[in-house]
């Protein structure tokens, strides 16, 4: 694929990054000179100083034969308005825009009302095919982690009873387990997909065999059904509680909506962007927290949500903490707007009896940091985004993808395409390259574990995990017609 990347902050450098190594053709165009300099001298693409609503550097950055334009700089109009430029003279080839402003993101919403009058389907405002909402896509995170008792990071596949979890081993009967004698000890349907391994400074990531031993430490990804995803936590020394006391460091956008989730609010108009948070069922019986150190935004929170408890302080001060008792939390989520106060909040309230912590961060480096620090659940905001782009660009028939060890491993979604290499071909007759395996196949309404005698059919969906470098080659093995499997 051909793709013009415009904004070269640090979604656009790692989208780049991940584009460059499955080998597409990419340009970036950015408008600082400072910053267009030194990407161009780390990164092996065509970096272009300019505007992206000039339709003159969009045609030197190759928009003519593009198959796909992605707006991520820090501004909404302009994302769109480069995108709206580019569907004028170019049309028909695919436009992702990333915005901030929930009306704008709203607008293209199934239902979505432009002109008085509902678009079935929503509508392609400016021609920008999908809207990516940092706000919302991190929130979604954050509330997939509460429902899961924040216990490690778990990623949900839709439609499925199936979940992948990411597990620190801290003692319990998987410590010292070869995983040839793992059924022994967890007899149901499960499967270990990754164990990730501190080797000095670094990851190491491993895809394990039934020889490979689990050590204290351990960060292990087992896929099994949602119903026993706490008893594998169990077995990792993790202990089980109920998160009823919930604090959000906060008041930020990303603060409001985990907020708004928890209390299972409903957007005001049908399509909005807060739609997607009605799934989250709220609990009478949780009591919800937000510290916020801005006066009017405390007042704004205290107004929009009576229910909660909106606190006035700054959560850095350590009387302030003693004197709400807010060690007695049972979960505490940092979503300010700094990522250092993240982590340091985080792992300094689980020092003083918080039972889990939740931190938001922007890059995947200070999420490692933020891992070796003890936080349970670290939400990598800018890799989340990444990711979520990466998957509405790869086309092929995905559906999903998602990033594991330090970013180095893709977990992908497939549905398989009429005419697919791989339709009608065993699991043990399939060439897939190195490093991939093939953990789930949904079929209908039956979700299993295949075998190696299991055979692919068209509009199977495949969860599989996979090395980076592997995701174009496994998209034509699952997409329509995409050669040899």
């Amino acid at each position: 694929m051909r793709i013009v990347i415009v904004g070269a902050g640090t979604v656009g450098t790692q989208l780049a990054k991940q584009l460059i190594q499955e080998k597409h053709d990419v340009s970036l165009i950015e408008a600082d000179g400072e910053r267009a300099r030194h990407t161009a001298n780390r990164m092996d693409c065509l970096v272009i100083q300019g505007e992206g609503n000039s339709i003159r550097t969009l045609e030197e950055a190759g928009i003519a034969k593009a198959d796909a334009l992605v707006c991520v700089t820090g501004s909404d109009e302009m994302n769109m308005i480069t995108c709206g430029l580019a569907e004028s003279r170019y049309p028909g080839m695919l436009k992702i825009a990333r915005v901030r402003n929930d009306e704008y993101a709203g607008l293209n919403q199934p239902g979505a009302k432009r002109s008085g009058a509902a678009e079935p389907g929503g509508g392609r405002l400016l021609g920008i095919d999908h809207f990516i909402h940092p706000d919302v896509e991190a929130s979604l995170w954050v509330l997939n982690a509460i429902e899961h008792q924040a216990m490690g990071n778990i990623i949900s596949f839709h439609d499925t009873a199936w979940e992948l979890g990411t597990i620190d081993v801290a003692g319990g009967a998987l410590e010292g387990l070869s995983l040839m004698s793992y059924r022994t000890v967890f007899p149901a349907e499960s499967l270990v997909t990754l164990v990730e391994r501190k080797s000095g400074d670094d990851w190491e990531s491993i895809l394990p065999t039934g020889s490979t031993v689990l050590l204290r430490g351990d960060r292990v990804s087992i896929l099994a059904q949602e119903a026993d995803m706490n008893r594998i936590f169990l077995l990792a020394g993790q202990a089980e509680k109920p998160l009823r006391k919930i604090g959000i460091a906060g008041g930020s956008r990303v603060g409001t909506l985990i907020a708004e989730g928890l209390l299972a609010r409903e957007g005001k108009r049908r399509g909005t962007v807060f739609s997607a948070l009605r799934k989250f069922i709220a609990r009478q019986n949780r009591r919800v927290v937000i510290i916020e150190e801005d006066y009017h935004v405390c007042r704004e929170l205290a107004d929009r949500f009576p229910e909660l408890l909106v606190l006035n302080e700054d959560i850095t001060d350590e009387n302030f903490i003693a004197e709400e008792q807010l060690g007695d939390l049972d979960l505490i989520v940092t979503a300010t707007a700094r990522q250092d106060l993240n982590i340091i909040t985080a792992a300094y309230l689980k020092s003083r009896g918080v039972l889990r912590a939740i931190a938001l961060v922007t890059s995947p480096g200070y999420a490692a940091i933020a891992r070796q620090l003890g936080i349970d659940v670290v939400i990598p905001m800018k890799s989340v985004i990444v990711d979520t782009i990466l998957a509405r660009l790869m086309g092929g028939g995905i559906r999903g993808l998602h990033r594991l060890g330090e970013g180095q491993i893709g977990i992908l979604e497939f549905e398989t395409g009429p005419g697919a290499p791989a339709g009608g071909k065993a699991l043990k007759d399939c060439r897939f390259p190195e490093g991939t395996l093939v953990m789930l196949v949904q079929r209908g309404d039956r979700s299993f574990i295949p075998k190696g005698d299991d055979v692919f059919s068209p509009g199977d969906r495949v969860i599989l995990i996979t090395k980076n470098g592997n995701e174009a080659e496994m998209s034509r093995f699952f997409g329509a017609g995409g050669g040899e499997a």
